[in-house]
């Protein structure tokens, strides 16, 4: 038994982490989502492999008892907005790890205000400008459901650079 205090970890780290391609492959992922370091591209990608590994586990079992497990795993990732709503388990299947960064609020936030960079956004939103509905969320990597998309609210305004006066001689 563990420490009652230590949270579990929530993800797993590739077998080999110094492979040229993968190292090239994660931080253009990375770069481009604007992630903080690997260890949150690590968890998206275990989040990825359970969603998969509860689709296939559905497939190896009677179609009687799977209609009931599918629809509920169905009706989670499309609240979630990962899945559309008339999806299979064989979309489940296809899932991509992009699918589930782009439901992230840092990602919804650059892609709605129209920011510089994934990590402009990542800085207005742990700075906490950003809330849903009511609720203030300075969490990056909050997973925005389908019907929350369009309460974010962004309370920032950029600073224009203003460019001096001087006096005419």
């Amino acid at each position: 038994m563990g420490d009652p205090r230590k949270a579990k970890k929530s993800y797993t780290r590739p077998r080999s982490i110094w492979t040229s391609d993968q190292i090239s492959s994660e931080l253009y992922v990375v770069g481009s989502y604007g992630l903080r370091n690997k260890k949150e591209l690590w968890k998206a990608q275990t989040e990825i492999a359970r969603i998969r590994n509860q689709a296939r586990a559905l497939l190896a079992i009677s179609t009687d008892v799977r209609h009931e497990k599918e629809t509920k795993l169905l009706n989670y990732l499309s609240r979630l907005g990962i899945v559309e709503d008339s999806s299979t388990l064989d979309d489940i299947l296809n899932l991509k790890i992009e699918d589930i960064l782009e439901r992230r609020l840092q990602t919804l936030v650059m892609k709605r205000s129209n920011l510089k960079s994934p990590y402009q956004a990542r800085q207005i939103v742990v700075h906490g400008h950003v809330s849903i509905g009511d609720r203030k969320i300075n969490l990056p990597g909050y997973l925005v459901k389908k019907d929350e998309e369009t309460q974010i609210l962004i309370h920032f305004t950029p600073v224009v650079e203003a460019s001096i006066n001087t006096p005419k001689s």
